[in-house]
């Protein structure tokens, strides 16, 4: 009567188009993709048709698939467990303490969903990852899960009071709270509008009344929440905190090429304030201009745009403001503009072990970062475009920020943003370059920058 199953199953007929074309076939339901069972007649079964087991793989991938869409994870997908790595000694990623703990805690969540998972730590701690590969894991697992970085989610539910939203702010607000497993990604860092963190805390809050399983990833520290969050988040009776990486952020970041010595040899003490080739009036500019670094490294604040041609000695002054900064035991990040943007592309490569997202968030909100020679780079609409955001960003953050550049990048789209004295402090020299004499030719490229 044809293939049977261990429950009795069998094929109902065969497919004789598989069979001509030498497709091979399922030796329980030969292609069919169903089978019956054989029961007596008077079972409930009898006469009724149900899905083989390869039509329930099938069926399964094509769940898994749509789980998938759903879950909002996008190139997040390719996270996996095996894809961490405690430490592959590049900026992005150093040695993780408390890494290896979350993990073990990361996997068994993602077999039996309960309770909150809470990630804290710096950027490029392996949070959003390790919160990704549990999301792809449960998904494996055909469990329901949606991803949304914070910032995003705010900024779809704005969207939704526009007259031509596809859709209701209820409806986005409901998926949000009821959802069987809820990722927010990089809590915290949302701003501190009212509205912003009252929308948070009803989420927040109602997940934490239901107990609905929830993982938060969160830059820096639990202490950083209001009282609210905090006392939800920190719930020893639903929450296990797990702090990845150094409680200090203490950590340099460098995007082009700045070695130790140099950074070392860059110092506000080796300034030379005398100007080879300099008159009375340029050298008086150049003091100036130190003792204008030297009082914003003592206290940062808003931003420092170093103006000047090359070899003026910007670029030297802004890493000596990053040395005070890392004697103090604080973080910063320096980038050589066309070198950053590199690095941001770089991210988009299969092999890449960190996203682009993780690696642009880590340089938007950075708690201090140097943006040197901006206006060096080609100007494409990708990289005009990235600039602009991150200029944009923490502009309305007023995040401390140097940047170096010459007259020219007032040609850029990101001139208003460079002209707010209430945020920007400008400082312009007039001065040669000092660090060649006359009949000294000037060597080309990156060696060449002021």
């Amino acid at each position: 009567m044809g293939s049977t199953r261990g429950d009795g199953a069998q094929a109902p007929h065969d497919t004789e188009e598989a069979q001509e074309a030498g497709v091979a076939q399922c030796s329980l339901c030969r292609g069919t993709g169903w089978v019956s069972r054989r029961v007596a007649v008077t079972h409930p079964d009898f006469g009724q048709v149900f899905p083989c087991r390869c039509r329930e793989q099938e069926l399964r991938e094509r769940s898994i698939d749509h789980l998938h869409r759903y879950s909002n994870l996008g190139p997040l997908k390719r996270m996996t467990f095996d894809s961490i790595e405690l430490s592959d000694g590049s900026p992005d990623q150093g040695s993780q303490p408390g890494l290896t703990e979350a993990i073990e805690a990361g996997r068994a969540f993602a077999e039996e969903p309960q309770g909150w998972l809470v990630l804290t730590g710096p950027s490029g701690s392996g949070k959003t990852h390790l919160a990704a590969a549990i999301a792809n894991r449960c998904i494996d697992n055909g469990r329901t899960l949606f991803f949304t970085h914070v910032s995003d989610l705010l900024d779809h539910l704005r969207a939704t009071f526009s007259p031509d939203s596809a859709v209701s702010y209820d409806d986005i607000f409901q998926q949000i709270r009821d959802v069987p497993i809820l990722v927010l990604d990089d809590l915290g860092h949302q701003g501190s509008a009212t509205w912003a963190q009252e929308k948070l805390f009803q989420v927040i809050n109602h997940r934490f009344n239901a107990e609905l399983p929830t993982i938060v990833t969160l830059r820096g520290k639990l202490s950083q929440l209001d009282e609210g969050m905090r006392s939800r988040l920190s719930s020893n009776r639903l929450s296990r905190i797990y702090s990845l990486g150094s409680d200090t952020d203490s950590s340099f970041h460098d995007f082009g090429g700045l070695t130790t010595e140099t950074r070392n040899r860059l110092t506000f003490e080796n300034f030379d304030t005398t100007g080879m080739n300099a008159g009375p009036y340029q050298r008086e500019s150049l003091k100036a201009f130190k003792t204008a670094a030297q009082n914003y490294s003592a206290d940062p604040d808003g931003w420092l745009l170093l103006l000047g041609p090359n070899g003026c000695g910007k670029t030297h002054l802004a890493v000596a403001i990053v040395n005070e900064r890392l004697a103090k035991g604080q973080g910063a990040i320096f980038a050589f503009v066309p070198a950053l943007l590199d690095h941001l592309r770089a991210a988009f490569a299969p092999d890449s072990r960190i996203t682009y997202d993780e690696r642009f968030e880590a340089i938007k909100l950075s708690p201090f970062l140097v943006l040197d020679d901006l206006g060096a780079q080609s100007s494409t609409p990708w990289a005009e475009e990235k600039l602009l955001q991150l200029i944009v960003h923490r502009h309305n953050g007023r995040l401390p920020t140097v940047i170096t550049a010459n007259e020219d990048v007032f040609s850029l789209p990101v001139t208003s943003r460079l002209s707010d004295n209430q945020v920007v402090q400008k400082i312009r020299i007039n001065a040669p370059d000092y660090r060649f004499g006359q009949g000294r030719e000037r060597p080309k490229g990156r060696s060449g920058r002021s």
